[in-house]
């Protein structure tokens, strides 16, 4: 079940980032036009870059500061824990997004925990601590070395919400999914005929959920990788449905199941920027590591070399051959 629930949240996490982009275009036309001229505009941002005399620790810390990228932390609950975390960076200016995903069992080091208990997950964080969201986008930050400017928290039901609200997608099911567990809370019955056919909120999520069929029925024959392949085909398809005359009732619909540090001012700054922004334009990756035991747990050990090299590539920086010497990303004293 645990492997369900991550899959439907990745998919949830991945919709509602190219959702939000909708929202900030559809905030620019719904908002008082005064509002937008609160915010800069690019030439007055250049201009104050180039009246700035700061000095930068690397080459990156430079990039940054001069960047259009705004950094937003995708977060998936799971009652007190974020069961998927995700980091999505958009270039205002080239309009393209990146997603990083960080696996919820990140070892990141807090003193106050015992070494390798389950507290030092990087799931772990966001109940734990008073400023919750912050802590969390604190931490993110400690593991990538570059700012974390918002975040978007998703419960489940966003997707089965926003799918409803375009009157389903049409989407062609690559073989007949059915699978039975008994043992979920209500129990979990998926049953979707293969072939082209419209797929409306509850089937949305079963589809989405699918992972393994049961006895006598097909499963995704190369495992996860075609799991996700079908997720991203059924989400691009519901966001070229949403991103039309229809973008409002799905706004209406998503809402209730969404929170997040963004203003309005904010959501209307970006709306001129995100117009024209497409799935073509969005690729994923996985922060850089590895599985291991430690103790008795499963960590995902941030590489912090690697993640070095990750994040002076997002901001198309050369990076010297001794990434030591530039390396920004604290692996939060990584075992």
């Amino acid at each position: 079940m645990k492997q369900f629930i991550k899959a439907f949240l990745f998919s949830l996490i991945i919709f509602s980032a190219v959702i939000a982009t909708g929202i900030f275009t559809y905030a620019k036309f719904m908002s008082p036009e005064g509002i937008a001229e609160e915010f800069p505009d690019d030439e007055d941002q250049i201009k104050q870059a180039e009246e700035d005399e700061e000095e930068f620790a690397s080459p990156l810390e430079k990039a940054i500061h001069d960047s259009n990228r705004v950094n937003v932390l995708l977060i998936g609950m799971e009652g007190p824990r974020t069961d998927t975390i995700m980091l999505f960076s958009y270039d205002r200016k080239t309009k393209e997004g990146n997603i990083i995903s960080i696996p919820r069992d990140t070892y990141y080091y807090r003193d106050e925990y015992d070494k390798y208990s389950e507290m030092q997950k990087i799931n772990a964080v966001y109940g734990s601590e008073k400023e919750g969201y912050q802590a969390l986008m604190d931490t993110v930050e400690d593991i990538t070395g570059i700012p974390v400017d918002k975040y978007v928290s998703v419960k489940y039901d966003g997707v089965r919400a926003a799918v409803k609200a375009i009157g389903g997608v049409n989407f062609n099911v690559p073989f007949h999914m059915k699978y039975t567990d008994i043992y979920d809370e209500p129990a979990l019955y998926i049953n979707i005929p293969a072939g082209q056919q419209i797929i409306d909120g509850d089937k949305a999520v079963e589809l989405l959920r699918f992972r393994n069929g049961d006895p006598g029925y097909p499963s995704y024959p190369d495992g996860d990788i075609g799991r996700v392949k079908t997720q991203q085909e059924f989400i691009q398809a519901a966001v070229k449905k949403s991103l039309s005359l229809k973008l409002p009732n799905v706004i209406n619909a998503v809402y209730p199941h969404v929170k997040t540090n963004f203003t309005l001012t904010e959501l209307v700054g970006l709306a001129k920027d995100a117009i024209g922004f497409t799935t073509d334009n969005l690729s994923s990756a996985i922060l850089p590591g590895e599985p291991k035991y430690l103790g008795k747990l499963s960590f995902y050990i941030p590489n912090g070399q690697e993640i070095t090299k990750a994040m002076y590539d997002l901001y198309d920086v050369p990076l010297s051959a001794d990434t030591n010497e530039e390396n920004v990303a604290d692996a939060a004293e990584t075992p």
